[in-house]
């Protein structure tokens, strides 16, 4: 095979502000070949996204490449001037990164900046480069693949952003694509959609990928080779049958032992529910505009317990969060935070109310101010809720920054100084400085690897127990629900499908809709991708789509169980059954889904 990407020695240095500059990557030589995928993992830190940067002659604000040459199509790309360098990206080379909500342009629209670097670099004319990104949309299994082009970056889903991102990235069809996490965001049906698209657009078009990830399980479908990194140096390279089943180095053994288990083989949660709720959301209806998200939704959060949220991105997991915050208004029902009935607009809620209910969103990188050191980030809260200022301000600062196992000197840093997991950290200590009785927490872990999300996970628990502090816990990450959560609510298409106790929810019998979410958690061997493609629950989830606001089960278009003429017009009653287990389902308890 021709190899389009060779890297020899490569070695990255960066700069901390007022310091010298430290070696990041040392010594680093791979190659990729066209139409191979080659991943890159390790933990956060290792030099991953670093390399993968270099590998389009480019190197973030404070670092620089001190050494080695990156060949692409026979060029060391090295040596060209930066102008020629700039104009290889977003032609030859294509770079999907981490964070869509950090890299879209919230001004303008997602149509428009996708179409925008082959346009730039004059591939097609604007309506046949729109058709084209129309098409890759369908590929992407992005609702309303004909509009959604028309919308603004804020008016999708994080999941639906992400795909967003890896359609502008492939509308030029790159000799060399990299992918940074492509799928850390995505609910575990959407991955399946995603991954099968880039396998098929690699091997269709030939385009030699690296694959950046912390998740195994993900790079045991896609992945030809694997290298692992550890603090910037080579420590295992090979196969990916070989580095998966008969890893050589320690830390690659490690790595392979931290897989989290699947969602039903899991420790779950024992606990009582019969505490009184710090959240009680009733007949919940809301959306944003003309669009109802959320219809008749009801969820309880007991007093110092966990309920995990889990559902396909867009089923308004996160509108949820926003609406029990008050950042969403309501259209129908009530929320009550500590028995009261808490104002529908954050805007009317009094302080005392706003302090009991705090919200950790998803990105840190967008809900940090970049320009505000730690300091003014944790003490602005800190003043408005407990009017702390001066010494006893900065002394409260510090015991937060302990509190969530950072040292306090990381009061005089700004954000851009921290890592993934400490950023969250910092997230996460700000939602703590009101001294709140519940946290709604939106994918908190999605973007960290898992090492660092373990660690941020086991905060939680330590935190719940120390302050007896309550948590909605949204997330698409099925494994750590079920270790986490005391109870689960399942949505799908802004209504509950199922709901009750963790062990109950992750056992059969199961909604029709679990079951698929479930079959859809990656398992660690090759093959699995194309197996779980194949299923008939899978090929129905992918031939129809979600439909907020659908007639009947909502789930009736992509369901093998559909009954017809009754799934389809009639909406699906609630069964109670043993275990505090409820199902919405047309099915009876016999008939529903067991394995």
């Amino acid at each position: 095979m021709t190899d389009i990407l060779t890297i020899k020695d490569l070695r990255v240095e960066g700069r901390p502000p007022g310091g010298n500059y430290v070696p990041i990557v040392k010594g680093v030589s791979m190659s990729v070949a066209k139409g191979e995928v080659l991943a890159l993992i390790g933990e956060s830190g290792s030099g991953k996204s670093t390399i993968s940067l270099a590998s389009m002659g480019f190197a973030r604000p404070g670092c620089r490449i001190s050494g080695g040459e990156v060949w692409l199509n026979g060029r060391d790309i090295m040596k060209l001037p930066p102008r020629d360098r700039h104009s290889l990206r977003g032609d030859e080379v294509s770079y999907v990164a981490q964070s869509a909500a950090a890299s879209f342009n919230p001004a303008l629209r997602i149509g428009k900046q996708v179409v925008e670097a082959p346009l730039w670099h004059g591939t097609g004319d604007a309506e046949t480069l729109t058709a084209n990104a129309i098409e890759l949309y369908r590929k992407l299994d992005l609702p309303a693949a004909e509009t959604v082009g028309d919308k603004f970056p804020h008016q999708v889903s994080g999941g639906q952003l992400q795909r967003l991102m890896a359609a502008m990235a492939m509308s030029c069809g790159p000799d060399l694509l990299i992918l940074d996490e492509p799928t850390t965001a995505l609910d575990v049906t959407t991955q399946i959609e995603v991954l099968k698209a880039f396998k098929d657009i690699i091997r269709d078009q030939g385009t030699a990928a690296i694959y950046v990830t912390h998740d195994l399980a993900v790079v045991s479908q896609v992945a030809d080779r694997i290298l692992v990194l550890k603090n910037g140096e080579m420590v295992e390279e090979g196969t990916t049958d070989q580095i998966l089943h008969h890893p050589q180095h320690e830390y690659t053994r490690t790595l392979m032992e931290a897989v989290r288990p699947a969602p039903h083989l899991v420790d779950h949660v024992e606990t009582d529910l019969t505490q009184r709720p710090v959240i009680s959301a009733r007949n919940v209806t809301a959306g944003y505009g003309a669009l109802t998200i959320l219809s008749d939704v009801s969820v309880d959060v007991p007093a110092a317990s966990v309920v995990g949220v889990i559902g396909e991105s867009g089923c308004g997991k996160s509108t949820l969060a926003r609406v029990v915050a008050g950042l969403t208004p309501l259209k129908g029902g009530e929320v009550q935070l500590d028995g009261n009935t808490a104002a529908p607009a954050v805007k009317d809620r009094s302080i005392e109310t706003l302090k009991d209910c705090q919200i950790v969103f998803q990105m840190a990188d967008t809900a940090l101010n970049p320009r505000q050191r730690i300091s003014d980030i944790l003490g602005r809260p800190l003043e408005f809720y407990l009017n702390l200022k001066g010494r006893a301000r900065a002394q409260k600062v510090g015991d937060l920054l302990e509190l969530v196992d950072l040292p306090r000197d990381f009061a005089s840093r700004y954000p851009g100084e921290l890592s993934g997991g400490q950023k969250q950290r910092i997230n996460l200590a700000r939602a703590l400085a009101a001294e709140p009785k519940v946290i709604l927490c939106d994918e908190v872990t999605s973007a960290l690897d898992t090492v660092v999300a373990a660690g941020v996970i086991e905060l939680l628990k330590s935190l719940k127990d120390k302050l007896g502090v309550a948590y909605m816990f949204i997330s698409h990450d099925l494994s750590t629900v079920a270790s986490f959560a005391d109870e689960v609510v399942v949505l799908y298409a802004g209504r509950v499908v199922e709901k009750g106790p963790s062990k109950a929810v992750f056992r059969p019998p199961f909604h029709p809709y679990t079951k698929l979410l479930l079959s859809s958690v990656p398992e660690m061997r090759q093959g699995w991708l194309e197996g779980v493609a194949d299923t008939s629950e899978a090929k129905a989830a992918s031939a129809g789509s979600v439909e907020i606001g659908a007639r009947g089960c909502p789930f009736a278009n992509r369901c093998t169980h559909i009954i017809a003429g009754t799934c389809d017009t009639r909406t699906p009653p609630l069964h109670d059954l043993p275990g505090g287990l409820s199902i919405a389902c047309h099915l009876t308890q016999t008939n529903l889904p067991l394995d």
